[in-house]
């Protein structure tokens, strides 16, 4: 069994609060132009051409096939134009290209006012095809900023109003013998008003957690694709020191027997000195570099998960005057665990150990433990531990890792965006996260990451 490894460490440096892969984020984030929309203008243009077609039958077979008497004209115009308007947009615009937020935003307006026209013309709130002004504003709140979307729900508000007060009458026959109580139009379009802000603030709230997972899973993408381009270096540097050390050794041979064949007075002895002295240090860089091997972070490497674990932490040095603390355990009588090397594994125990080290008051603890169906990391800390309020909504993108202000004790509100990257990255690997807090007298934040034993073990090695 491997006992208690301790390591303490003291640097006089700050721990550096900026890095290179937050700046890689906000690159990744800010591909994403305000003013552009998610929305492509074919899927506007097709959903219109869908919702014209069916007021046009809907108003011929009301009028020809049931016989009720429509202002056949004034509603063909209200389609045509909008159908007129359609066709300049799909002439116009790209089907392809992303529209605009205002672009969107003026086209829902105008498809709320012909529908609320065409009602208008066929009984208002009484006529049961009222319901589909939800239809633009329930689009607006899924697509649009909250401005745009709120521009739409007000006039969308205004038209259900003003359609419970006045409007033609509905079709009926006799003509005008259907009637319904100013006080039920009233209720109906306060019930169309109530539920058209529940869908459209459902339809907004789902919109903002999904986009913001998609720009969350964009920056994993950056930093994960950041993390393997460091790996390929590696495996260049490696490969360079394969391949030159033979013309290097050659050259030095060479070198050597020029100097033993000139005669010491010969005015080329110096450079042939020369060229034996670079040949040397050119092959003690490369032997430098294949010594060094094991920093690139390459998929296939295999190493032993003590020396994981040391990479991890020595890619966070500046600990100030905070103790870093290993204990490595291993089933009785076996030879230490051999392990797969990755990228998302060492930016995501990194991204882990950094948050410990940063709320940490003395010391910050690195376990591991492993059997034959599971490896086992802990890493602990003795800060103020989680807040509670948020423990349950670690992981979850754009979590802020603020302290929470004015509290005696303050707490760890959460770990970000950045939190978020290293779970993601750690669950493709096959491991499971949890977390919590130390009870009782010993404080601290805990962070378990348990892989099956498949998923990260290489082999035991003697």
């Amino acid at each position: 069994m491997f006992g208690t490894i301790i390591r303490v460490e003291s640097h006089a440096k700050a721990m550096k609060t900026a890095s290179k892969d937050q700046e890689i984020i906000a690159a990744a984030l800010a591909l994403n132009a305000p003013f552009v929309g998610r929305l492509r203008s074919r899927t506007l243009v097709s959903s219109r051409w869908f919702a014209l077609i069916g007021q046009f039958i809907t108003v011929l077979v009301v009028h020809f096939g049931f016989g009720f008497e429509l202002p056949l004209m004034a509603c063909l115009l209200a389609i045509g134009a909008n159908s007129a308007l359609n066709l300049v947009i799909t002439i116009g615009i790209a089907p392809q290209r992303l529209v605009r937020q205002w672009e969107a935003a003026a086209q829902l307006t105008i498809d709320t006012l012909q529908l609320a026209f065409l009602l208008f013309l066929t009984g208002g709130i009484q006529n049961p095809f009222c319901l589909l002004l939800i239809a633009p504003a329930t689009i607006a709140a899924s697509i649009l900023r909250p401005l745009w979307t709120l521009s739409i729900l007000a006039i969308t508000i205004v038209c259900v109003a003003f359609l419970a007060v006045y409007s033609y009458p509905l079709p009926w026959r006799p003509a005008g013998s259907f009637s319904v109580p100013l006080l039920y139009q009233v209720s109906a379009a306060f019930g169309i008003i109530v539920g058209l802000l529940f869908t459209a603030g459902y339809a907004w709230r789902v919109s903002v957690e999904e986009s913001r997972l998609a720009d969350a899973l964009i920056a994993t993408q950056e930093v994960l694709a950041r993390e393997q381009r460091l790996a390929a270096l590696g495996g260049l540097a490696a490969a360079a020191a394969h391949e030159l050390g033979t013309p290097l050794a050659t050259i030095q041979v060479t070198a050597k027997e020029m100097l033993r064949s000139l005669p010491q007075a010969s005015p080329d002895l110096e450079d042939a000195q020369l060229i034996l002295t670079q040949a040397q240090r050119c092959r003690e860089i490369l032997r430098n570099l294949t010594d060094h091997r094991h920093e690139p972070d390459l998929v296939t490497d295999m190493v032993p998960l003590g020396q994981l674990l040391e990479e991890v932490t020595q890619r966070h040095p500046d600990l100030g005057h905070k103790a870093l603390l290993f204990d490595i355990e291993g089933p009785e009588g076996k030879n230490e665990l051999l392990v797969r090397r990755s990228p998302s594994i060492l930016y995501g125990m990194g991204n882990m150990f950094e948050n410990a080290i940063h709320y940490a008051n003395q010391a910050v603890t690195v376990a591991a433990s492993w059997n034959q169906q599971h490896v086992k990391v802990t890493i602990m800390d003795d800060g103020p531990g989680f807040d509670e309020a948020i423990l349950d909504r670690l992981g979850e993108p754009y979590v802020t890792t603020n302290l929470a202000a004015g509290s005696v004790a303050p707490h760890r509100e959460g770990m970000g965006l950045g939190f978020f990257i290293a779970k993601t990255l750690l669950e493709r690997s096959g491991a499971t996260i949890s977390f919590w807090n130390h009870e009782g007298a010993k404080k601290g934040a805990v962070v378990e990451i348990h892989w099956p034993y498949s998923a990260i073990a290489a082999k035991s090695f003697a």
